[in-house]
């Protein structure tokens, strides 16, 4: 293998942490194994390193060069990042159907949606933001469908086109470039992105994750009731400089098997508007978050896995950084910048990693408390 290409490696309990650029992929491997891909990347050929190794793999020398020729095919296949649409020719209507405002602490947003279908995708979740017409906006979100595409323009600038069956693409980039002017900062400066629910005391952040159904946004829903403030639901983006979670302004989608749990706390939300998302396969409601700063982060030092499981008893534990790991990644945009890399595994190490499984409300709510107070 060429030398002088990029990889990061990172020990974690009796395990490595593999990136390589070629993949932009995350490996988790034995540290013999980690040792060779080391050694891949020095630029030592499969032969040298087989003849090193077969002594501690304590296999013949053929098996020792198969293995090595497969693992090195593995770090370096490049993952070919997702291409602009082609169309031949897109055309920005002139005229848009439903023009929206949405107001963020100071800065104003004037969002076009050329129909009713672009509106639904994107306007629910950000409807608690709306203000009336204003003639002074800082930016210029433009949605619009064509040739059963849908193509997002900020500011006049081609951000992408999506499929049908790409919407989750198309919404989780119109999230990243509205995150990225709220917060004036470029997609290499975030770490990444996670698909959780944030929670803050005021002073720090934890990070409910999970399965889709496990109770990340009713269990943020709860806290909030209960004097806690609602950071992010859903995308949860966090910086490269500071490693704090940011504010994203989203509502807490509410889904219906939630509802009744949180009528007692929430009662308009009975008669709140019922959103069926086809294409996404889930039918919600939205709960306006109770952050009055948009702007706000803070760090976060606890990520927690949750799941509500009806008549169990709460169980709180500590998992190990391989298994949380292997639970986090998946579901996450991850930086694929070098550096970054390394800024997410050095934070990522510096976590606590807990595991919560509950069916009644005020037992959860009693133990993420103590989190915050580190009285576990």
């Amino acid at each position: 293998m060429k030398k002088g290409l990029k990889y990061v490696s990172t020990r974690i309990e009796d395990k490595t942490i593999v990136w390589s650029e070629h993949s932009n992929e995350y490996l988790i491997v034995e540290n013999t194994t980690a040792t060779i891909i080391e050694k891949l990347y020095s630029g030592n050929t499969v032969q040298e390193i087989a003849t090193t190794i077969v002594n501690d793999l304590k296999v013949p020398l053929n098996t020792a060069i198969d293995f090595i020729v497969d693992l090195e095919k593995k770090v370096k296949t490049s993952k070919t990042p997702r291409a602009n649409a082609v169309c031949k020719i897109i055309k920005k209507p002139k005229l848009f159907q439903y023009i929206k405002y949405y107001k963020v602490n100071e800065l104003l947003f004037k969002m076009a949606f050329s129909s009713e279908y672009e509106l639904y995708l994107v306007h629910p979740k950000f409807a608690h933001l709306e203000v009336p017409k204003k003639s002074n906006h800082s930016h210029t979100f433009s949605v619009f469908s064509q040739d059963n595409f849908i193509y997002l323009y900020v500011n006049n600038t081609f951000i992408n086109g999506w499929n049908r069956k790409e919407i989750h693409f198309f919404q989780g980039k119109f999230s990243m470039e509205f995150i990225q002017k709220i917060h004036s900062k470029e997609e290499r400066q975030w770490l990444g992105v996670f698909h959780a629910s944030a929670v803050s005391n005021g002073k720090k952040s934890i990070l409910f994750l999970g399965n889709s159904g496990n109770g990340k946004s009713t269990s943020l829903a709860l806290l909030q009731a209960n004097g806690f403030t609602c950071l992010a639901d859903d995308f949860v983006p966090i910086d490269s400089k500071t490693k704090n979670v940011y504010s994203f302004p989203a509502a807490i989608s509410v889904k219906e098997n939630s509802l009744n749990t949180l009528l007692t706390r929430y009662p308009d939300l009975e008669n709140s508007i019922v959103y069926h998302f086809k294409e996404l396969n889930k039918t919600v409601r939205f709960l306006k978050p109770n952050n009055t700063n948009f702007l706000s982060h803070l760090p976060c030092k606890d990520l927690v896995f949750i799941k509500y499981e009806k008549d169990s008893v709460l169980k709180c534990t500590k998992i190990s950084k391989i298994a949380a790991f292997q639970l986090l990644v998946p579901d996450s945009w991850l930086s694929p910048i070098k550096e970054n890399v390394q800024l997410f595994l050095e934070w990522f190490t510096s976590l606590n990693y807990y595991q919560i499984t509950y069916s009644e409300n005020e037992k959860m709510i009693a133990t993420v408390s103590k989190i915050f107070t580190n009285d576990l």
